[in-house]
C-alpha cells in the first residue's frame, strides 16, 4: 500500500499545491512548522542508511566524486545563468541558488530506483552531498549573489547542521539499534518523508499564494529550465566520460533532483518567502520530470552493450534495494 502511495508522489505535490493556491489560509498558520518538516524527513533518510551505505563511499569513490563535483558545479552555475537570461529579481535569483547549491533529493533515490538504475550508489552519493552541503551550500550562495544580497554564511551553516546532519545522524544510530525492525517499514518511512515534502510544498505556495499570479509563470520557467540542464547534463556528461547507462542514469537524478525543501527552509529562515518560491515549485516540478523520465527510462531498459568494464566496476553498486 505505501509503495503504491510513493509512486503517486508528484501527483499529491500537485494536488497539494493546487489546493494551497486556492485556499492559502488553511497552510499558512503551518509556516513556522517547516524547520520540524525538514527534520522529520531528514531523519527518516537516516533511518535508511546502513555502514554499507558508507563504506561503499570508500570502496568506489570515483562516481560520487564525479556526481558530486557535477551537482555542486552545474546547479549553481545554471541557476544564476537562467536567473540572470530571465531578469529575475535578487530575492528570486537567491531562491533559484539556494536550490542549485542544496545536496541531492531523496526523491533521487526512487526515481533511480523506478528507472533501474544503481540505487545503493544514488543513496551514497545523496550521503556524501548532504554532509557537503553543511559547508558548500552557504559558501556558494554567498559566492553567487553575496555581492547583492546579506548572506549569513556561518548562521547559514549552522542551521544546516541541526536541520540536516543532526537528524540524519540520530536516523542512523536509530537503524543501528533497530535495522531489522526498520526494514520492514522503510515504505511507510517514505510516505512519511513524503508527506512531510508535500505539506512544505503546500505552505510555500500558500505563503506566496498573492504573487503566483505575477510571478509563478516565469519562476516556472526557470526551474523547468534549471531541472532541465541538470538531468541532461548529469546524464550526457557521465556518459561522455565513460561511465555505464545505470551509473550516467543514476548521476542524472542526483544532479538534477535537488533538496529543495532544505532550499525552502533556508529561504524562510534567513531571507524572504518570496526566495522560497522557486524551492517550492522546484519541489513539485522535479518530482513530476523526474517520474516521467524514470518511466521512460524503465520502458527502454538497459542497452544490450551495458558500456565498459571499467565503468561498471567503478559504480561498485550492484542493483541496490529500493528505497
Amino acid at each position: 500500500m505505501f509503495e503504491r502511495i510513493n509512486r503517486l508522489f508528484p501527483v499529491w505535490a500537485v494536488l497539494l499545491a493546487v489546493i494551497a493556491a486556492w485556499q492559502p489560509q488553511l497552510f499558512t498558520g503551518f509556516k513556522a512548522d517547516i524547520k520540524t518538516l525538514l527534520v522529520v524527513i531528514m531523519f527518516a533518510m537516516g533511518l535508511t542508511l546502513t555502514r554499507e551505505d558508507f563504506a561503499r563511499v570508500v570502496k568506489a569513490p570515483k562516481p560520487i566524486v564525479v556526481g558530486v563535483i557535477l551537482q555542486f558545479l552545474i546547479m549553481p552555475l545554471t541557476a544564476l545563468g537562467v536567473s540572470r537570461l530571465l531578469g529575475l529579481s535578487p530575492e528570486l535569483t537567491t531562491g533559484m541558488i539556494l536550490v542549485g547549491a542544496t545536496a541531492g533529493g531523496t526523491s533521487s533515490n526512487v526515481m533511480t530506483w523506478l528507472s533501474g538504475g544503481h540505487v545503493a550508489l544514488s543513496v551514497s552519493m545523496t550521503m556524501v552531498s548532504t554532509v557537503i552541503s553543511v559547508v558548500a551550500t552557504p559558501f556558494i550562495t554567498w559566492l553567487l549573489v553575496g555581492q547583492s544580497i546579506d548572506v549569513p554564511v556561518f548562521g547559514m551553516l549552522l542551521s544546516i547542521a541541526q536541520l540536516v546532519i543532526a537528524p540524519i545522524a540520530l536516523g542512523v544510530i536509530v537503524h543501528h539499534l533497530l535495522g531489522a525492525r526498520i526494514r520492514k517499514i522503510e515504505s511507510a518511512l517514505a510516505t512519511l518523508a513524503m508527506a512531510a515534502i508535500v505539506m512544505i510544498i503546500a505552505i510555500v505556495v500558500a505563503l506566496n499564494a498573492g504573487n503566483l499570479a505575477t510571478l509563478g509563470p516565469i519562476v516556472a520557467l526557470a526551474v523547468i529550465a534549471h531541472n532541465g540542464i541538470g538531468l541532461a547534463a548529469g546524464y550526457w556528461l557521465t556518459r561522455a566520460i565513460g561511465f555505464d547507462v545505470r551509473t550516467a542514469r543514476t548521476i542524472a537524478f542526483e544532479v538534477g533532483l535537488q533538496n529543495s525543501g532544505l532550499a525552502v527552509t533556508l529561504a524562510n529562515q534567513f531571507f524572504t518567502a518570496g526566495a522560497a518560491l522557486p524551492g517550492a515549485l522546484f519541489s513539485v516540478w522535479h518530482n513530476v520530470s523526474g517520474s516521467l523520465l524514470a518511466g521512460y527510462w524503465k520502458q527502454r531498459g538497459i542497452p544490450a552493450r551495458r558500456a565498459d568494464t571499467n565503468a561498471s566496476a567503478e559504480s561498485g553498486a550492484g542493483g541496490g534495494t529500493g528505497r
